[in-house]
């Protein structure tokens, strides 16, 4: 019965942590190709979520209309936040762009609170409830969707970075923004898409979290947002790849903890797990600093 136990909070764990991965790798891109940090992470994922939950609402549960509203919604704030918070400051100190995106981050969320209404909205039966067993391991189908989900954007964006022109140009302005302009890559026009894919991978991390937990509210992202930063930490801030393992990984951290003890100390478990990491390996998973995606 317990072993039963610890395979159910696993496979949970795994859930979770697919979720956060994807939220990280969009994390990872942001920084990594706009080379800025954003505090408007969480927004994003806001934006996504509430994106989805009025399509299902006018559609019915379609989920491919559900993932692509989300995805065009946060698209577009991604544009808006890149011209108004990096565009004009990407030769400026960093701390500028910084503060911006907190002011920004703050706008949303209040005007959130103001245009949807401040109290949670719930998201349900979007997926049926059915269980698939696989010998002693269960998983619900909205698991399996969402885990799938994640592996198919996730492997999608392996491939835009590695096979594409589009993707060519992206890791060459990640890794040297001069010598990509000198070769006549349109810096520019390339770090909004990088933010753009960024946040299009927050947003549909928010529709997922939803179907998820079955609700959404306007605040949503705020813990989200710093579980991206912890798990993008782990992997180094801008390693796509090993950004995702950190959200992962704090998955699995977070539903093995709240397995010997309570689900108030879920955050406990995952926070003190990156503090430990970083205090014995201060470049988390990566072998050296400054790794890109």
């Amino acid at each position: 019965m317990l072993s039963q136990y610890i395979i159910s909070q696993v496979v949970n764990g795994l859930c979770q942590g697919f979720i956060y991965a994807l939220i990280a790798l969009g994390f990872a891109v942001i920084v990594g190709i706009v080379g800025l940090a954003t505090f408007t992470h969480g927004e994003i994922i806001m934006i996504g979520a509430y994106a989805s939950y009025y399509i299902f609402l006018a559609c019915g549960h379609n989920l491919i209309l559900g993932l692509l509203a989300s995805f065009s919604a946060s698209w577009i704030v991604g544009i808006i936040i890149y011209k108004l918070c990096y565009e004009r400051f990407l030769e400026a100190p960093e701390h500028i762009s910084l503060i911006c995106t907190i002011g920004f981050s703050m706008l949303l969320k209040n005007l959130a609170q103001i245009v949807f209404g401040a109290e949670k909205k719930p998201m349900l039966n979007v997926i049926e409830n059915q269980i698939y067993k696989f010998g002693p391991v269960e998983i619900s189908k909205v698991q399996f969707v969402i885990m799938g989900t994640v592996i198919v954007l996730s492997t999608t964006m392996m491939i835009i970075f590695n096979k594409t022109k589009w993707g060519i140009a992206l890791r060459s302005v990640s890794q040297n923004r001069e010598a990509a302009a000198l070769v006549g890559i349109n810096v520019k026009q390339t770090s909004m898409i990088g933010n753009c894919i960024g946040c299009a991978m927050a947003g549909v991390a928010g529709m997922l979290i939803g179907i998820y937990y079955q609700s959404i509210s306007p605040t949503m992202g705020a813990t989200l947002s710093m579980k991206a930063f912890s798990a993008a930490t782990l992997g180094g801030l801008t390693s796509v790849p090993l950004s995702s393992l950190g959200g992962v990984v704090l998955g699995l951290i977070e539903n093995l903890g709240i397995s010997i003890s309570t689900a108030s100390f879920r955050d406990v478990f995952s926070f003190g797990f990156l503090i430990i990491m970083l205090i014995f390996k201060p470049t988390g998973f990566v072998k050296r600093k400054g790794a890109r995606p």
